[in-house]
């Protein structure tokens, strides 16, 4: 080979080296977009990926999983509501914290006016991204809701492609084939939401066989045992121990297939329902993650898979969302994206008004002033393990002042103070020891017949042990501090009845018997 000849290779290798700089420049300048999945009513416990022993086939969420980052500690924080998905969607919207919801008790004074303007989707609207969504109709907040550019929201929770998931599904199919065709560039955000597998759970006829379970409309009658059913949750009870301070609360009384009624084969078939809609969930997921494939959108797509809350469907002998145990106060949460490490895990810490804040670290879009949340970004570049020490809940939707929880470490207190002073209990456990949060019910030999569970002795809620005062004592004044710092307006039996209006130390950090009916 010539010298000559050498360098003009030399010269157009250097020329073509540079062209594909420019292009991959070009690639990584892209903002990436947002694919927000959110499901209604559904407990971590459900999957493989955070429960080995669950029969719950979601292979498409299984490879979110393998793909992406799941986390461990991931909550809503609480409601003032019976209707928990309102305050939970309001927090994801707005990326503020309970008590400062434009909902609520404190609206008037920890809530700015303006703040619609400063929604999820009004941000991203105004960064230049297309918005779009697709969800279930109520419980939420409706002045966002109306600015995504793109809505088709249907409340959706019937057996057919036109009445179940699927709907859902074809929207945002819809809208992906509009952008294809019309050569949008405009990088999205997507809120891919679902009507189930909130009740009523009527699945698809071949997955309910799949899970041997019928769509049970008969009060006066069990559905039939079948073999094919999940099995009862490792901490199911036949009723909870005392009373949940929510007099004629739907979700535990009026729900169709339960009703009442908590024995082996009403849970079963009701969690082979659940199962039936969440597969369901699956395959519409599965559809637009092809889609995003073949247009070439998914590489630089982050998608967040989560719920707004959890569900107890016999756990605890509790049927709904009401409650504080981690089956309902944690949700699923897994991300899969750009620069996130495949087959992670993190405990994370954050609850699920952190969103709005991580979406906006994400894709370098400025959070507005009232966002409270805290953006979980450095957990997802495995630069830490968690964003927050201490984690806070709440539900008061029933008799006042309701039940609270507080986490550290291992740690977790749980206090109950309804109907009036006349049901009073604290809860101590050590999630290490007890993740399931056994109590001394579920060492009865009766409720281990139908569990196959013996819990170990120490399995036990721990605040009357004389062994843990010390750290029973430490838990109930850190509960008290998050109550003061979050402007919580409530206050239990031993607690001080003054400094209901102490200002938050830091926002950012840690950042009666009248039937009610809830959708």
């Amino acid at each position: 080979m010539t010298h000559n000849r050498r360098s003009i290779i030399a010269a157009v290798a250097i020329v073509l080296s540079a062209i594909t700089g420019i292009g991959q420049a070009a690639v990584t300048a892209r903002r990436p977009n947002i694919l927000f999945i959110l499901v209604d009513d559904q407990s971590p416990f459900d999957f493989q990926f955070y429960n080995p022993a669950s029969t719950l086939h979601s292979p498409n969420i299984d490879r979110l999983a393998a793909e992406g980052m799941v986390f461990e500690g991931a909550y809503h924080m609480g409601s003032f509501s019976g209707a928990v998905c309102t305050p939970s969607r309001h927090m994801i919207m707005t990326g503020r914290t309970v008590w400062h919801l434009p909902i609520g008790p404190g609206a008037k004074n920890h809530c700015p006016p303006d703040i619609v303007q400063n929604t999820l989707p009004a941000v991203f609207n105004r960064a230049g991204y297309a918005t779009m969504r697709t969800c279930k109709m109520g419980n939420s907040y409706e002045g966002a809701n109306k600015l995504f550019t793109v809505r088709h929201d249907a409340s959706k929770r019937g057996d057919t492609d036109e009445t179940g998931s699927a709907w859902h599904g074809e929207q945002v199919l819809n809208y992906l084939k509009e952008r294809e065709s019309s050569k949008d560039t405009k990088p999205f955000l997507i809120y891919f939401g679902f009507s189930h597998p909130h009740d009523t759970r009527d699945g698809r006829p071949e997955l309910l066989a799949k899970y041997g379970a019928v769509n049970h409309t008969d009060p006066q009658s069990l559905p039939a045992a079948n073999a094919k059913q999940p099995p009862l949750p490792v901490n199911y009870l036949p009723a909870h121990p005392f009373s949940h301070g929510h007099p004629g609360l739907r979700d535990e009384e009026e729900v169709s297939g339960v009703w009442k009624n908590r024995d082996e084969r009403t849970i079963r078939n009701e969690i082979g329902r659940q199962f039936a809609c969440s597969e369901n969930i699956d395959i519409q997921i599965g559809r637009v993650l092809d889609k995003l494939q073949a247009t070439g959108e998914l590489d630089n797509t982050y998608i967040i898979y989560t719920a707004d809350h959890g569900i107890a469907i016999g756990r605890h002998g509790l049927q709904g969302k009401q409650n504080l145990y981690e089956h309902t106060w944690r949700v699923p949460f897994v991300v899969k994206g750009p620069g996130i490490r495949a087959g992670s895990r993190a405990q994370g810490n954050i609850y699920l008004l952190d969103v709005f804040s991580t979406l906006c670290d994400l894709t370098g879009v400025k959070p507005p002033d009232s966002n409270e949340g805290i953006s979980f970004k450095p957990v997802l570049e495995g630069k830490q393990s968690t964003i927050r020490d201490v984690m806070f809940g709440a539900y008061s939707g029933g008799t006042k002042p309701g039940m609270r929880c507080v986490k550290q470490g291992d740690w977790k207190l749980v206090k109950f103070d309804v109907l009036d002073g006349m049901v009073r209990e604290t809860q101590l456990f050590n999630l290490a020891e007890n993740p399931n949060e056994f109590l001394q019910q579920h060492h009865d030999p009766k409720v281990v017949a139908l569990t196959g569970i013996t819990p170990t002795a120490n399995q036990v809620n721990l605040a009357d042990d004389p062994r843990y005062a010390d750290k029973l004592k430490e838990m109930e004044t850190l509960l008290l501090s998050e109550m003061l710092r979050l402007h919580d307006p409530d206050r239990f039996w031993n607690q001080p009845a003054d400094d209901l209006s102490s200002p938050s130390k830091d926002a950012k950090q840690s950042k009666n018997s009248k039937k009610t009916r809830f959708e």
